[in-house]
């Protein structure tokens, strides 16, 4: 093992990246264009407009400029928390017994317990700089709800959260740090927007699902005057503001020497994995270096594994711009049994793209198995992870175990993106025995496939 390197990597405060990077501009292959969903046409910058701030919209349609400068109101802010620590997880190497040296970078050392908040705060900051009264978002695990209105708190701004209705049960004191921060949380699908009801009618003991809770969020903010629409994963402009990640873990690399050989994040809509490793895919991209970039979802919610290519539409009420991306279909809804969080339907179309690309491979993991490993993790690391974590975690072991099979000393870095203290039901559920796996059948996805947009 090696002990030259310190247990635990911090930067200093003057190292925090002062740019974001836009790993599209570096992209052969660019992401398809999002489709206006009654015409089916590209959306123009003044469509989306009508629904994102239009700083963001900018960010979301850019193709070409690689580098963004971070505003200084937001680097204030990110000094609250930022850097974080970039942690070598001796005692996971240890306990396993493997000659493989594991680093993860930690993103649960602020009030939101998450990485979210690196986004939440630029999205709260561009809508107080055009003026607006607030935002309407969704959330799903409820970290990034819980984000949003931090930031929205910090700017003076309104927030109104749509929380996916089994999420909102579950995580009852989730959805308590969101109203402290002056959030006003309801449980989707509800009655308080027309595509609620609509989905409440045709499917009443619905548990909700990110697809829902997006239709409602989009649908409230477009209802009243001085508002928009922020989301926490799946669009270009927020893998952009996560880059902060990836940028952090390469000065730390190159500050202590460190050669990553396997890159690992779970993947969602995209947010965490695309933040992590877009700036490491930067560098394969320009012929710099090679990595293994792996994407770890759930098995009940497979969008990159079992999912189709295809444009899709991104919420389940139909009334979101069609995304070019890996997707299960918009009216897919994951058992309620699932518990691990990464619900979304679809994989942002950017890691969609490198996907397609062959950038990065995808793996699929039994919820089962990701608890099982974060245990393990919690009790030789000494940090209780959160559940979409721990689908990362899941696979670092995996492969650690794979070195000590063949004596190679690889290093392996993952992304753990929060923790998981409010995530406790979940924990209880799998340390009372009383959890299940969930894996859909191909007669389900298909189901679901056959009501994908026909797109020309």
């Amino acid at each position: 093992m090696d002990t030259k390197i310190p247990y635990k990597i911090y930067l200093a405060e003057d190292e925090i990246p002062t740019q974001w990077y836009n790993v599209r501009a570096d992209m052969k292959n660019k992401p398809e264009p999002l489709l206006n969903p009654a015409t089916g046409e590209p959306m123009k910058a003044e469509e989306l407009e009508q629904i994102f701030c239009k700083e963001l919209v900018k960010q979301e349609m850019d193709d070409d400029q690689r580098w963004y400068d971070i505003p200084e109101e937001i680097l204030k802010f990110y000094k609250m928390y930022r850097p974080s620590p970039l942690v070598h997880a001796t005692f996971l190497e240890e306990a396993l017994g493997t000659p493989a040296h594991i680093y993860y970078k930690y993103e649960g050392n602020n009030t939101s317990g998450s990485h979210k908040l690196n986004s939440a705060i630029a999205q709260a900051y561009y809508a107080k700089e055009q003026g607006l009264k607030g935002v309407c978002t969704e959330t799903g695990a409820g970290q990034w709800g819980t984000a949003l209105s931090m930031a929205c708190q910090y700017f003076g701004l309104d927030c109104q959260v749509y929380m996916v209705k089994c999420s909102y049960v579950q995580k009852p004191f989730r959805r308590e740090v969101m109203r402290t921060y002056g959030a006003k949380v309801t449980p989707s699908p509800s009655m308080t927007t027309e595509v609620g009801r609509r989905i409440l009618a045709e499917f009443p003991d619905t548990n909700g699902s990110l697809g829902c809770a997006i239709s409602e969020a989009v649908e409230a903010s477009r209802s009243q005057e001085g508002y928009r629409y922020e989301l926490g994963s799946v669009l270009n402009q927020v893998l952009l503001h996560q880059t902060i990640i990836g940028l952090e873990t390469q000065t730390a690399c190159k500050k202590y020497g460190i050669k990553p050989d396997i890159l690992i994040g779970c993947a969602g809509g995209g947010s965490n994995l695309g933040g992590f490793a877009a700036p490491f895919i930067g560098e394969m991209l320009r012929g710099e270096a090679d990595y293994k970039v792996i994407a770890v979802e759930p098995a009940s919610c497979p969008s990159l594994t079992r999912g189709k290519f295809a444009y899709d539409y991104c919420d389940t009420g139909k009334i979101c711009p069609l995304a070019k991306m890996y997707t299960l279909g918009s009216q897919y809804i994951p058992s309620a049994s699932h518990a691990g969080g990464l619900r979304y339907h679809g994989m942002t179309p950017v890691l969609s793209q490198l996907y397609h690309d062959g950038l990065f491979e995808a793996r699929s993991v039994k919820q089962t198995d990701v608890f099982a490993a974060a245990v393990q993790f919690a009790r030789v690391e000494g940090t209780l992870p959160a559940p979409e974590s721990s689908h990362a975690i899941r696979v670092a072991i995996d492969e650690a175990l794979k070195c000590k099979e063949t004596g190679e000393e690889k290093t392996i870095i993952f992304n753990l993106t929060g923790n998981g203290y409010f995530d406790l039901y979940s924990y209880e559920r799998f340390n009372t025995g009383n959890m299940s796996d969930y894996i859909p059948t191909d007669e389900e996805l298909e189901k679901s496939f056959a009501l994908l947009p026909e797109v020309k």
